[in-house]
Parts: structure tokens; C-alpha cells; sequence
């Protein structure tokens, strides 16, 4: 009986360190792509205006601002400059 007992202790703490891991995983991730597009939009030829327009958006919503910025916004800056 306690063998079993302390069987499935193992397999909850190996859930819980396996969970944990995920999350951090996604949480760094997630850092890295909003960091990502921060420095893409500063780094872009758009004017001053629309790089604090996509900035304020990529505050207010993290997910799809970066989302946007990198499916339109970056492409539409080069598409202006008559890169892509």
C-alpha cells in the first residue's frame, strides 16, 4: 500500500514539474516574440506616428498586436519603402 502511495507521489510531482516547465516554456516565448516585435517596429522605416500607433497596440493587446504587426504591419512597411 505504501509502495503505490508512493508511486503515484512520483507520478504527481513529475505532472506538476512537467506542467511547470510547459508554462514557463510559453511564458519565455511569449516574452521573446513581444520583445521581438517591439524592436521590429522600432526598427522598421514607418514615421514616428504609426510606430507609437503599433506600439500602443502591442501594449494594450500583447497577443494580437504582435500577431498583426508581424502578419500586416511589417509587410506594409516594406511594401511603402518598395522592398517587398
Amino acid at each position: 500500500m505504501q509502495t503505490q502511495l508512493a508511486h503515484q507521489m512520483a507520478f504527481a510531482l513529475t505532472d506538476d514539474m512537467m506542467f511547470s516547465g510547459v508554462v514557463a516554456a510559453l511564458l519565455i516565448g511569449g516574452l521573446a516574440w513581444f520583445f521581438g516585435a517591439l524592436i521590429s517596429i522600432v526598427g522598421s522605416n514607418l514615421s514616428g506616428g504609426m510606430k507609437l500607433v503599433w506600439v500602443a497596440f502591442a501594449f494594450v493587446a500583447p497577443f494580437l498586436g504582435c500577431l498583426l504587426w508581424f502578419l500586416i504591419g511589417r509587410h506594409d512597411a516594406q511594401r511603402r519603402l518598395g522592398i517587398g
